[in-house]
């Protein structure tokens, strides 16, 4: 392979613009390539019948004087200027033709304008020929094709305005299905497309299909969280009695297990009851004003986990306290369970980051967030934890990112909403260096 085929394969392809692969378009230029080409065939038909039928009037009228010029000829009249025996301005193939003994007629000139030729046969191999002005028959074949050209632009003009008025009420109800399907896909499962009952069309019938699979999906999705708030509900109970039955067991090892399983399924329990709260979009925002160094700090010192804090800006912000504390809490007891110490909360600004030094999350979870007790190999899955985390900052209307470190481990980070006024900046510090005046501890057990 030769410089040249080199540059050519990296020279980038041109393409064109991403509207040119819109339906709209498409149809539009369909349309004006029908309607051109329907324009141009009939045109033509129109325009060579008409010339067809103009020069036939023209060539009979010039073969009738012929044919008067003839008998003048043979009677010994004086003819006409510019007819009789081989007539300045003859064309050619028209002498030959008298010449050969026969009769016809061809468009010409004679004196600069245009004229329609007659031509026979004489005496001594000399043609008799006739002309008849052409100039009116030339002006009506103008005006023709310039009516024909009016018309096929003003028919390409209207059809291709009311194509595009179709085409576009066509491409907007199947904008307004895409933007439904998207609100069901955001969780918005009473979005409906509600296209007119009168429509019968393909675009209807997607239409109708959509709203029908909402209708069932929200059907489903109902019964499920119903379900599983039954089921907590009705756990609730049987929990509360074991876990008074356990209190009353002798001190031991067995009474220690008992107590340690019945204290995991009542966290179980509640988490499934706020799954269900969230799930229904209940849950309302109360918000109150805290620092999130603050928070931080007292909820890296609730979970009893050897996790660190840096705080690198601190600020205020109008929050549920109570919500965020969840969202963090969860986070750093997801990355103490499924990661790997060093474990680290990093306040700024309005974010908290949550970083860790294990494997870092699987793929599914980088890619569709967050499932509820979803497990991949022989993993242990991630819970119920980060479910919450997800659903708690979808109510405050926060950000929560999920991502693996390029220098290895996992990391969450949830970004509030909001301006937030900075009340302190300080430089990053490092795990072994003092809190300063007024901050939380570097480390909260």
């Amino acid at each position: 392979m030769n410089d040249t085929q080199r540059g050519a394969r990296r020279r980038p392809q041109p393409r064109l613009p991403a509207w040119t692969s819109t339906l709209t378009w498409k149809a539009t230029v369909f349309i004006t390539l029908m309607c051109c080409g329907l324009a141009a065939l009939l045109g033509c038909l129109v325009h060579g019948a008409m010339t067809r039928q103009t020069v036939g009037t023209a060539r009979e009228k010039a073969l009738l004087r012929l044919e008067r010029t003839i008998e003048a000829y043979e009677d010994g009249a004086r003819m006409p200027r510019g007819e009789g025996l081989d007539p300045a301005g003859l064309p050619p193939e028209l002498r030959a033709l008298a010449a050969a003994g026969k009769r016809g007629t061809a468009v010409g000139t004679s004196r600069g304008r245009p004229v329609m030729w007659a031509a026979g046969p004489a005496e001594h191999g000399a043609a008799i020929a006739v002309s008849v002005d052409f100039r009116g028959a030339e002006r009506t074949i103008a005006e023709l094709d310039r009516a024909i050209l009016g018309s096929s632009g003003l028919a390409i003009g209207v059809t291709l305005l009311i194509g595009a008025v179709g085409v576009t009420r066509i491409t907007r109800r199947l904008h307004v299905t895409a933007q439904v399907a998207r609100r069901i896909s955001a969780g918005d499962l009473d979005a409906r497309v509600d296209d007119r009952s009168r429509n019968k069309d393909e675009v209807a019938a997607v239409s109708r299909a959509l709203d029908t699979m909402a209708s069932s999906l929200q059907g489903k999705l109902e019964a499920e969280q119903r379900f599983t708030a039954d089921v907590a509900h009705e756990l609730r109970t049987p929990l509360t009695g074991l876990n008074a039955a356990a209190e009353l067991l002798p001190p031991g090892r067995p009474a220690e297990l008992v107590r340690d399983r019945v204290q995991a399924m009542r966290s179980l329990t509640e988490d499934l009851l706020e799954i269900s709260r969230l799930d229904t979009r209940t849950e309302h925002v109360d918000p109150d004003s805290c620092d999130l160094a603050e928070l931080a700090a007292r909820t890296i010192r609730a979970s009893g986990t050897d996790t660190a804090l840096t705080v690198i800006s601190a600020v205020r912000v109008e929050t549920d306290r109570r919500r965020l504390e969840r969202i963090l809490g969860n986070l750093v007891a997801n990355a103490h369970s499924h990661g790997a110490a060093p474990v680290t909360v990093t306040v700024d600004g309005p974010s908290l980051t949550v970083a860790d030094s294990g494997p870092g999350y699987p793929e599914y979870l980088l890619a569709t967030g967050p499932q509820r007790f979803r497990t991949e190999g022989t993993s242990k899955g991630h819970g119920l934890g980060l479910t919450i985390a997800a659903g708690q900052a979808r109510v405050l209307g926060a950000t929560l990112v999920f991502r693996n470190r390029e220098e290895g481990g996992a990391e969450a980070r949830i970004t509030l909403p909001g301006p937030a006024a900075p009340e302190a900046t300080a430089p990053p510090r490092g795990r072994d260096e003092p809190p300063a005046p007024g901050s939380c501890g570097r480390r909260a057990r």
